[in-house]
C-alpha cells in the first residue's frame, strides 16, 4: 500500500438556501457530464445552464447554408461550438472548418470541447481572433475561401451570466462589458474618459435610450466620484437618473433600460459596429463563387447593418441572391429558449 497521502476530494461550492443561486456555486450545471439529467431538466424548462451556450435557429442556418461533405466552412464567432459541431457534422468526412472567436477565457474551453469529441486538427483549426480580420485568418491557415461562412453576432450565454465578465446586473461584478478582457478600456474606465454629451449620443444612437441625457449625466457623476467600478454601481446609477426624471414605472422598466444602457456601452467599448462593417466589407471576397453566408443578428443596428450590406452586395453584383425577409425564431424555440426571442437570420450567396 503506498505511503503517498491521498489527495482529499474536491468539495461543492457552498450557498445558502435549497439551490444554488449564484453562478460560481452551480456545480452541477458546470459539470454536464455528471450531471446530465439534471442539465436536461433545466434545459427542458427554458433556462440556459450555467457555463453553457444553446445554440439558435440550427435547423434554418444549416438549410440556408447546404453544407456538404468536402465543404470549408468558417464559424466567425465560435463560441461555445454550438452552431460549428453541426457544422463539422455537416461537412464530413473530406471538410474543414474554421472557428474564430476573441474570447481569450472562453475559446480555450471551447476548443477542448471540440477537441474531446474527435474533432482535431486536420479537421478544425481554432484561432483568437476578430471576425473583422477573416481575410487575415483564412490566409493564415492556408485557405483562399470558404464554401460557407457562419456569423453569429450575439453574446455568448457564458459571457452573460459570469458576473466575472461584467456583463451582467443580476450580481456585482466589474463593470467591463469587452469581449476580450485582454485588451482595451473596461467600461468603468471608457465612460469616464466622455463628456456627458459624448455618452448621451452612445446611448441615443446605440439603443434608442429615451432618457439617454439623464443617464449619461448620472453615468459621468458616479465615475468622477470612483463609484462606477461595479456593475451594481453602474446599475444604481442608472435607476438614480430614472428616478430623477420623476419615472413612476419601476421593475421591469428600470431592468429594461439599464439593460439598453449596458448594450450600448458594451458595443461602443468593444467597437462591434465597427468591426463588423469591416466583416461586411470582406465578406464577398472570402466566399467562393456560389459560396453562400448566414449571419445572425440580436440589435437593430446590426441587422440595418447587415441588411444594407446584403442589398448592396446584391446591386453590385457580388451577391446573386440574398434574403428577402428575416428568419426568426419559432414560436416554440423562444418557449424552450428565451433568449432567442430577439434573434434574426439574414443570408446571401455569392455570384457565380
Amino acid at each position: 500500500m503506498s505511503d503517498e497521502p491521498q489527495a482529499r476530494p474536491k468539495r461543492r461550492p457552498r450557498y445558502r438556501g435549497k439551490n444554488p443561486r449564484r453562478f460560481e456555486e452551480k456545480y452541477k450545471e458546470h459539470n454536464p457530464e455528471r450531471y446530465s439529467a439534471e442539465v436536461a431538466h433545466i434545459t427542458a424548462s427554458g433556462k440556459t445552464p450555467a457555463g453553457s451556450h444553446r445554440p439558435i435557429l440550427v435547423s434554418e442556418i444549416l438549410s440556408v447554408l447546404t453544407a456538404g461533405p468536402g465543404d470549408v466552412a468558417v464559424d466567425a464567432t465560435l463560441g461555445f461550438g454550438g452552431h460549428a459541431t453541426h457544422l463539422l457534422q455537416a461537412i464530413l468526412p473530406g471538410g474543414k472548418l474554421l472557428g474564430l472567436d476573441v474570447d481569450p477565457i472562453e475559446l480555450p474551453k471551447t476548443e477542448e470541447r471540440l477537441r474531446q469529441a474527435g474533432y482535431n486538427a486536420d479537421v478544425l483549426t481554432v484561432m483568437r481572433t476578430n471576425f473583422a480580420g477573416l481575410p487575415q485568418a483564412l490566409a493564415a491557415s492556408g485557405l483562399e475561401s470558404a464554401d460557407v461562412i457562419l456569423a453569429d453576432l450575439g453574446l455568448s450565454s457564458m459571457q452573460i451570466d459570469n458576473p466575472a465578465r461584467g456583463f451582467t446586473f443580476k450580481w456585482d461584478g466589474p463593470f467591463d462589458l469587452r469581449m476580450n478582457p485582454q485588451r482595451g478600456q473596461p467600461a468603468s474606465v471608457f465612460v469616464s474618459r466622455l463628456t456627458i454629451d459624448e455618452l448621451a449620443g452612445i446611448l441615443r444612437d446605440y439603443s434608442d435610450e429615451p432618457e439617454a441625457p439623464a443617464i449619461a449625466a448620472s453615468l459621468c457623476e458616479a465615475a468622477a466620484q470612483e463609484k462606477l467600478s461595479t456593475t451594481l454601481q453602474a446599475a444604481d446609477a442608472i435607476r438614480r437618473a430614472l428616478d430623477r426624471e420623476g419615472n413612476a414605472r419601476r421593475g421591469h422598466y428600470f431592468d429594461a433600460t439599464i439593460r439598453r444602457v449596458f448594450q450600448a456601452v458594451r458595443i461602443a467599448v468593444n467597437d462591434e459596429f465597427g468591426a463588423l462593417e469591416m466583416f461586411l466589407r470582406n465578406l464577398p471576397a472570402c466566399l467562393k463563387p456560389g459560396g453562400r453566408v448566414a449571419i445572425l443578428t440580436f440589435h437593430s443596428g446590426e441587422d440595418r447593418r447587415v441588411k444594407e450590406a446584403l442589398q448592396l452586395g446584391r446591386r453590385t453584383g457580388e451577391y446573386s441572391t440574398i434574403a428577402d425577409e428575416v428568419i426568426r425564431p419559432s414560436s416554440e424555440e423562444i418557449r424552450s429558449n428565451p433568449r432567442a426571442s430577439s434573434a434574426k437570420l439574414r443570408w446571401a450567396i455569392r455570384a457565380p
